[in-house]
């Protein structure tokens, strides 16, 4: 089974203010709340150190990011993959007379037993955290 979730957020703020926190790899791992550890290996490359609490994964799993295509300041799709699942991620960025539109898009597809058992209950919460800290980041 693979999970999917699509959300979009209005902000009151410029396109731009928004497209500087999509892109770094950094601000998108701290908003996610498994993501334990983060290191950047590159420009466009993280690793993502991410902690499930699911049966038969009793340990950090190592996730490596990469932004896999860039339109700015407009589109971002980055894929993660490790040897527990496999992410995708899209942000789609466009203004709108109050400020900005944010289309995200995820897809996870687990490797594991109960890792898309766990992103179907918490996708959603995930995204939550993520406009949330958008939001805190740039208020309008």
């Amino acid at each position: 089974m693979t999970v999917r979730v699509e959300r979009t957020f209005e902000l009151g703020v410029p396109p731009e203010q928004v497209w500087e926190f999509i892109v770094d790899p950094e601000r998108r791992a701290s908003a996610i709340s498994v993501v334990a550890d983060y290191e950047q290996t590159g420009e466009n490359t993280a690793i993502w150190h991410i902690k499930l609490p699911i049966p038969f994964l009793d340990k950090t799993v190592r996730v490596e990011t990469e932004d896999v295509e860039r339109d700015p300041p407009n589109y971002v799709k980055f894929v993660g993959r490790s040897s527990a699942l496999r992410v995708t991620g899209e942000h789609q960025l466009s203004a709108t007379e109050e400020g900005s539109r944010l289309v995200n898009r995820f897809t996870v597809d687990g490797r594991v037993p109960g890792v898309e058992r766990y992103f179907q209950k918490q996708l959603d919460d995930e995204l939550d955290n993520l406009e949330a800290a958008i939001r805190e980041e740039a208020p309008a």
